[in-house]
């Protein structure tokens, strides 16, 4: 990218008005999710144009959902397999959004939004990276998605404690998350204003 994506431009703002009319609960997650990714983007010590990609990676992450039916969005109880294999494609779905925006600087961010449901270990999807294979900017959008996902209400799970939230990512490193990130997050975590209570 050749400048930092740090303004909306007219078709992001449009797709963010999309999420917002199409789910409430997702936008919201979407923007707790950018304000910790940012967090913890700044303690990683990233470039100004990697927080901008960042920010938005972040802020667009569940954009592809738009596309998932309400019987599966917001189904209270376990998805089935069918159901499940059709959720595993808002990342994809994301990715083909926003790189559809006629503007060539969101190949990077529609390139983080593709990758934040891979795990290290290589049994995420949609393409089985595995390691440093998955951008940094999707590895630290996979813990901080994880992060709020777990610790707020969800149709199907109750609000988790912040202890208990670092618990379940902490049993997850080296498979799902990376490390050194979870790390990171870890200690830019405990004083966020994000920060669960608990």
């Amino acid at each position: 990218m050749s400048e930092p994506v740090d303004e909306l431009s007219r078709e992001t703002a449009a797709v963010l008005r999309a999420l917002r009319e199409r789910d409430e609960n997702t936008s919201a997650h979407c923007g707790r999710t950018c304000a910790l990714a940012l967090e913890t983007g700044r303690a990683c010590a990233l470039s100004t144009e990697e927080l901008a990609v960042l920010r938005w990676a972040a802020e667009l992450h569940d954009i592809g959902k738009i596309g998932i039916p309400d019987r599966i969005l917001h189904k209270p109880g376990r998805l089935d397999a069918d159901e499940l294999a059709l959720m595993r494609t808002h990342p994809s779905r994301g990715h083909a959004i926003i790189d559809s925006i006629p503007d060539p600087r969101f190949a990077a961010i529609a390139r983080v939004v593709l990758c934040h449901h891979e795990d290290v270990d290589g049994g995420g999807y949609p393409q089985g990276l595995r390691g440093e294979e998955i951008p940094l900017l999707s590895r630290i959008v996979s813990i901080v998605d994880s992060y709020d996902a777990i610790a707020t209400v969800r149709p199907y799970h109750a609000p988790k404690t912040h202890a208990d939230v670092m618990r379940m990512l902490g049993d997850a490193q080296g498979r799902k998350y990376d490390p050194h990130v979870l790390a990171t997050f870890g200690r830019v975590v405990e004083s966020s204003a994000y920060r669960a209570a608990g």
